[in-house]
């Protein structure tokens, strides 16, 4: 199944929107008094919204994975590479270890979900990481004061997103879209609120930029980011929507060009070429299944195409 062309522009603006909302919300606070009322708040609409238009009852296996799936995608994702940050890892190789996902969702897709990968799209996915390198590749010098195991928290971030996804597809729910979306945030509300109270860092600032960037981060990256993957997700192949976050640094830098002015090198623009020729060439590849259901149809008895004398009588 092809990814489709609206939800792929879509998840890839939306999610690299989320680097840009970071970055205006923790000029005015911590990290996690906005992870905290960045879910707080995205709980609250997508609950009122639920409230007027669904009140259906959810079973406990749709709460439990969901639940799951939100503590990991947007829980484990996200504390792993802000704590990251924090602790002095440099911005390209938090960005470079992210790109591993879809070599690793690729690996994994075909013991767990049947899923093939074909080697034109293998080249892709190695093309693709080398994009990334070449976009983020100011950023991976310095930061060398960072303790070693703050290194691990990026991939353990990766891996994260990787397990959740791996688990919704797997799980097979038929829970729509918005309503899962809604216990992934409820999860993640209570995380980083419990996370934001033990450190003492709940109360949030008076500042209107502050609640602009919640609002930018909970309507773009929650609703939109988050949106926008598990709906990819839902509808495409694991490597080729994994394949989609190779275009979110370069994506990240061009918004961060329009927002803060921030420089592009030669390098730069080079890697966006790069990681855009990568997943055009994994998303044209063929996969091994669309093959196989086209011989399939192909081997099909064909119809017969004369009329039976019975419905000749009868036709006038």
């Amino acid at each position: 199944m092809r990814t489709e062309v609206v939800p792929a522009v879509g998840f890839v603006l939306m999610w690299s929107s989320g680097f840009i909302g970071a970055t205006l919300g923790t000029q005015h606070a911590g990290s996690s008094t906005l992870l905290m009322w960045r879910f707080l708040a995205a709980t609250a609409l997508i609950g009122l919204w639920w409230s007027l238009h669904r009140r259906r009852r959810f079973t406990a296996r749709e709460i439990g994975v969901h639940a799951g799936v939100g503590l990991l995608s947007q829980g484990g994702y996200l504390y792993g590479v802000v704590m990251s940050a924090e602790l002095g890892v440099p911005a390209g190789v938090a960005a470079l270890v992210a790109a591993l996902q879809p070599i690793v969702a690729a690996t994994l897709s075909g013991p767990l979900l049947g899923e093939h990968t074909s080697r034109l799209q293998w080249i892709g996915l190695a093309v693709g990481l080398a994009g990334v390198a070449l976009v983020v590749g100011g950023d991976l010098n310095g930061g060398t004061g960072a303790p070693a195991l703050a290194y691990a928290l990026p991939f353990g971030a990766m891996l994260a997103l990787v397990t959740a996804t791996f688990v919704e597809r797997k799980a097979a729910t038929e829970l729509p879209l918005g309503d899962s979306l809604m216990i992934q945030c409820a999860g993640s509300a209570v995380l980083f609120t419990g996370l934001a109270l033990a450190t003492g860092d709940a109360a949030p600032p008076t500042s209107g930029s502050f609640w602009l960037a919640v609002a930018w981060v909970v309507v773009l990256s929650t609703f939109g980011g988050y949106g926008f993957y598990w709906l990819n997700v839902r509808r495409g192949s694991v490597t080729r929507v994994s394949s989609l976050l190779y275009l979110t640094p370069p994506t990240t830098m061009l918004l961060a060009l329009a927002m803060f002015g921030q420089r592009i090198t030669a390098l730069g623009l080079l890697g966006l070429a790069v990681c855009l020729g990568a997943v055009l060439l994994v998303l044209r590849a063929p996969s091994r299944q669309r093959a196989d259901r086209e011989d399939s149809v192909r081997d099909l008895p064909r119809p017969e195409t004369t009329v039976p004398a019975a419905e000749c009588r009868t036709a006038g």
